[in-house]
């Protein structure tokens, strides 16, 4: 454990990534879709970009710090929150201030743009919260317990997975999947990461897992991986939700880790044109009440298929199964 010979700031400082866009030489910007971040394993997948030729990436960024880093009269002046992207083949780093949403605010919000010459590999990115302590200024008094990571060349934003699967016959599996028998898969979100219990027993599903290509079998696989991240997004917000600590005066905390991260992300969705924390406020207070909880069902749904790009997927399917059709009519 590291010691530090000044005051620090106690609390828990998250990082968002809210979007990503390229830009090439004399090309309008592109900007990535929600496939090329994973909010789960705090990854920005680079290699999604349909620019091939790009020459620097924006990086849109959100922070949360503790109300105490900005209260009058605290232990320190000056406070800053900087984004620190660095990558250690390259030996870069890059820094971008925030700027608060709001007077004295918990949230930030900035943008931090890289060269591609300097992205060779993967890169880190995390966040500092910076002050003057005792008159010496640029100390760091916080900073996120979690990075994310800017990879350069992957098509999938992953540190290994963005969700557990685990394939298992559910008739003879564990005690408490054997009363989902007639279930395809069941989604798990109280672990490290959100797991999806895949049963093998149900008829046709290994086929379907292991399709790819454009035939009928790998265009249910797309819309059946689709279905399986809303499931995952649903679970994991609902997990996220029932579980929130309160603080003395009845406020609610986002959660640490991922379980925080996706209610970030699904919340302006569910409750639109409302600050994350005025979100959760309301999100909390329906599901606590007497009424308004099954009312922003249907909201979640919504925002959790969004994020899981399940209209694209049936999209794509009922496109690949129409020109399959027409094929066979030829």
């Amino acid at each position: 454990m590291k010691v530090f010979p000044y005051l620090r700031l106690r609390g828990a400082v998250s990082l968002r990534v809210d979007a990503v866009r390229v830009k090439a030489p004399e090309q309008p910007r592109e900007q990535l879709d929600s496939r090329a971040r994973s909010v789960v394993e705090r990854v920005v997948a680079l290699g999604l970009a349909e620019t091939e030729d790009w020459e620097t990436v924006t990086l849109t960024v959100s922070a949360t710090i503790p109300s105490k880093a900005t209260e009058p009269g605290g232990p320190w002046s000056d406070v800053a929150v900087v984004a620190v992207l660095t990558e250690r083949t390259t030996n870069t780093r890059v820094m971008s201030k925030l700027v608060p949403e709001s007077e004295g605010g918990r949230e930030w919000r900035g943008e931090l743009q890289v060269l591609r010459s300097d992205l060779l590999d993967r890169a880190g990115l995390t966040v500092q919260v910076v002050a003057t302590v005792d008159g010496v200024p640029g100390r760091i008094i916080g900073e996120a317990a979690d990075d994310w990571i800017i990879d350069a060349g992957s098509d999938t934003p992953t540190r290994e997975q963005s969700f557990d699967i685990r394939e298992v016959g559910f008739a003879k599996g564990p005690r408490w999947l054997q009363g989902f028998t007639d279930a395809p898969w069941i989604v798990n979100a109280a672990g490290v990461l959100p797991t999806v219990h895949i049963n093998t027993d149900f008829e046709g599903m290994t086929d379907v897992l292991g399709a790819e290509g454009r035939g009928p079998e790998g265009l249910v696989n797309e819309l059946m991986v689709a279905q399986m991240a809303a499931d995952v997004w649903i679970a994991v917000f609902h997990s996220a939700i029932g579980d929130l600590e309160i603080e003395d005066d009845g406020t609610p905390l986002f959660p640490y880790g991922w379980q925080g991260e996706v209610l970030r992300e699904m919340l302006p969705d569910v409750v639109p044109e409302r600050t994350l924390e005025d979100a959760l406020r309301e999100v909390h207070r329906r599901r606590v009440g007497a009424t308004g909880w099954t009312e922003l069902q249907p909201r979640i749904q919504y925002a959790a298929m969004r994020r899981a790009e399940v209209p694209r997927a049936l999209a794509e399917t009922v496109r690949g199964l129409d020109r399959l059709k027409r094929e066979d009519e030829v």
